[in-house]
């Protein structure tokens, strides 16, 4: 039983939404792994407020091949979901299937890179000290920050794939409107290509509200976190990232499930601060790129799962807007033993079959 509640916990904190973080240098030995800071200078945001220093985390595994006219052939960017960081892909259950020699993303071969967003992981964030004074960042600005790191921190002039789960699928279809030539491909996983609205937007504005109406918040100036408002956002993105099969099996009694609750908010309320949390759920307000989805011309593979709470089958969003994308496959992953609801898109044996599909199909 105690391994089944670890395994639980590893599935709803790591997958995904506010996953653990690893400190710097504690980076595994992949081929030339590489740990490192991109300092973006004077970088402004959308909402007109500027950062004469910007921090960019990121990991990088293997090296960059370029051609004979010194476009890079094999970088791979991978984007995670709210509140994570690029190292959280290093795990066994997405790294473990792809990265390895002979394997879809031999890290011997691509030149993979996984940076934390703004606001997230080890990047610039609130809890640095400027607190509730932090720019009001959207995905947009986080997209220009990747950006901005890939061509003038890390010299890449094109990428072989972007990959992106949760926000990072997000993140998927803005980079293919706003950069349509940087990339050969477009996998994004567990989103949709709408505005948030509906119970996606009521959950997340719940979060915030709860942030903000906590008589400890004091307008993002806290001496100490205020734990009952982050307590009821646990809850929140607990049920968010939920897999109801895969807990009622692993759960199967009423003492299995009340400790698993317990155990769950020892691991996740260590280290979470409220304003990263609020900016990092905040970043979604303006997202919407269904009004450009034809400017993408990178080929995509977009995969949902049918039991991911944050993007319910019944929706009719993703199979009608994906027809709007040249080159686009829409995939419904059935409910298995195997899904872990909103989850499921970094458990890559699940579906890196479709990854080698779009792989092949994008070759040039």
């Amino acid at each position: 039983m105690r391994r089944t509640l670890v395994r639980c916990l590893m599935v709803a904190g790591a997958v995904l939404l506010f996953v653990g973080l690893p400190g710097r240098g504690q980076t595994p030995k992949w081929p030339g792994a590489t740990d490192g800071d991109y300092v973006a200078k004077n970088f402004k945001f959308r909402s007109g407020e500027t950062m004469p220093e910007l921090r960019l985390h990121y990991t990088t595994l293997g090296k960059p091949a370029r051609n004979a006219e010194g476009r890079v052939t094999n970088a791979v960017l991978i984007l995670h979901g709210t509140g994570g960081a690029g190292s959280q892909f290093l795990q066994p259950i997405f790294a473990g299937e792809l990265f390895g020699p002979g394997q879809l993303l031999d890290a011997n071969r691509y030149y993979i890179i996984l940076p934390d967003g703004v606001g997230q992981g080890n990047s610039s964030k609130p809890s640095d000290g400027m607190h509730a004074h932090f720019p009001q960042y959207d995905y947009d600005d986080m997209v220009l920050g990747h950006y901005r790191l890939l061509t003038e921190g890390l010299g890449v002039n094109h990428l072989r794939l972007i990959l992106g789960t949760s926000m990072g699928c997000m993140h998927s279809f803005v980079w293919g409107e706003t950069y349509p030539e940087f990339m050969d491909a477009l996998m994004p996983l567990a989103c949709q290509p709408v505005q948030i609205a509906g119970r996606n937007r009521v959950w997340r504005k719940m979060v915030m509200d709860a942030i903000r109406n906590d008589p400890e918040w004091h307008g993002g100036e806290y001496s100490a976190e205020p734990q009952q408002a982050l307590r009821t956002a646990l809850d929140l993105l607990l049920i968010a990232g939920s897999a109801p099969l895969y807990m009622q099996k692993t759960m199967p009694t009423r003492d299995a499930a009340d400790k698993y609750l317990d155990d769950y908010f020892k691991t996740r309320m260590a280290g979470l601060d409220a304003n990263d949390l609020m900016y990092a759920v905040n970043a979604s307000r303006n997202y919407d790129p269904s009004s450009s989805l034809e400017k993408i011309a990178a080929p995509v593979m977009y995969i949902n799962s049918a039991d991911d709470f944050i993007n319910p089958p019944e929706l009719p969003m993703a199979e009608r807007e994906i027809r709007r994308v040249k080159n686009a496959r829409f995939v419904l992953l059935p409910i298995s033993d195997e899904t872990r609801g909103h989850g499921t898109h970094t458990k890559a044996v699940i579906w890196k079959q479709y990854l080698a599909e779009l792989l092949e199909k994008s070759a040039r």
